[in-house]
C-alpha cells in the first residue's frame, strides 16, 4: 500500500510525517515498518516519524517514533509536526497539541520558524564532569573546549550503553562555550543511536545546563548545530526546578512522496 509523506527538517533533524488523522497506517507490524522508512539509503530515511492524529482535547496528536521504532517525544520533531499542520490547513498561528509527554503550545512565527514551549524541568543532577536531566527526553551534557575535536560516537556510546543507561538509554551532548549565553553543541541521540544535526530536547536541556553553570536564574541562549541555530528561553531556575522553557528554530517542508509502507 502507497501512502502519501512530507518530509520536514529543524535545523537539519529530519522527519517523514503522515496524516493519520484517517488512521492510514497499518497497525500490523507497525515498528518494522517504521525502521524501514526512517533505514537511511534504503528507505525514505530520516531521523524519525511523525503520525499526525485527531485528539478530541486539542489540535491535533503527535505520535513520534525513533528509527529504531521507539516511541519518545522530540522538540525539533513537534515544530515541524506544528509547521506541517499549519500547512495543511489543520492549525492556525497559535495550537496546542498532545504527545507521549504532554501538552504542548506552539506558535508559527513565520514561514520557517515555530516557537514551541517545552516541558518544565524538575530536578538537574550536576556531577563531578557533567548535568544530566530531563527536557522530554533525558539528556547527559558534558563541557568540552573544541565540539569539533572530540570523537563523538564511541564517547557517546561509552555513556549511553554505560552499566547505568544501556537499558533505557539517554542521548548525549558535547557543550563548548563560544560566549556569554551563546554555545556550540553536539549530539548522539538515543533511539537513533548516532549524531544529528541537531535535537530539539538536546538543544534545551544544554541551554538550561549553560544557563545554570553560569549562575543565571533566567535568559536566553543561543545554540549553534551542526544543522543550524536555534535559541532557547528560560523564564526562571529556582532550586535546580525550571519553567518557562521555549525553543525557538526553523521548521521547513523539504518534499512530498509516497512510499509503499
Amino acid at each position: 500500500m502507497d501512502l502519501e509523506f512530507y518530509k520536514y527538517h529543524g535545523a537539519g533533524n529530519d522527519f517523514v510525517i503522515f496524516d493519520n488523522r484517517d488512521k492510514i497506517f497499518p497497525e500490523d507490524n507497525r515498528i518494522e515498518r517504521i525502521q524501514n522508512i526512517c533505514k537511511r539509503h534504503f528507505g525514505v530515511g530520516s531521523d524519525g516519524l511523525i503520525l499526525i492524529e485527531s485528539d478530541p482535547n486539542y489540535d491535533f496528536y503527535m505520535e513520534f517514533y525513533n528509527p529504531d521504532g521507539s516511541q519518545s517525544f522530540c522538540g525539533n520533531g513537534s515544530r515541524c509536526a506544528v509547521m506541517f499542520a499549519y500547512h495543511m490547513g489543520i492549525v492556525a498561528e497559535n495550537c496546542s497539541f498532545n504527545s507521549i509527554h504532554g501538552i504542548n503550545h506552539a506558535v508559527v512565527v513565520d514561514k520557517e520558524n515555530i516557537s514551541l514551549r517545552m516541558f518544565d524541568v524538575d530536578g538537574i543532577e550536576k556531577g563531578l564532569d557533567h548535568y544530566y536531566l530531563d527536557t522530554g527526553s533525558p539528556h547527559y551534557n558534558i563541557y568540552v573546549q573544541d565540539v569539533s575535536q572530540v570523537d563523538l560516537i564511541p564517547f557517546a556510546r561509552s555513556i549511553r550503553y554505560n552499566d547505568r543507561f544501556k537499558e533505557i538509554g539517554t542521548n548525549v551532548n558535547l557543550i563548548q562555550r563560544v560566549g556569554e549565553r551563546s554555545i556550540k553543541v553536539r549530539t548522539y541521540e538515543r533511539g537513533v543511536e548516532d549524531e544529528t544535526l541537531s535535537c530539539g530536547t538536546g538543544v534545551t536541556a544544554c541551554a538550561i545546563t549553560e544557563l545554570v553553570s553560569s549562575g543565571f536564574s533566567s535568559g536566553k541562549v543561543n545554540i549553534e548545530t551542526l544543522g543550524g541555530q536555534l535559541s532557547v528561553e528560560v523564564k526562571s531556575i529556582v532550586d535546580q526546578n525550571v519553567s518557562g522553557v521555549t525553543l525557538i528554530g526553523p521548521a521547513v517542508f523539504v518534499f512530498k512522496g509516497e512510499v509503499n509502507v
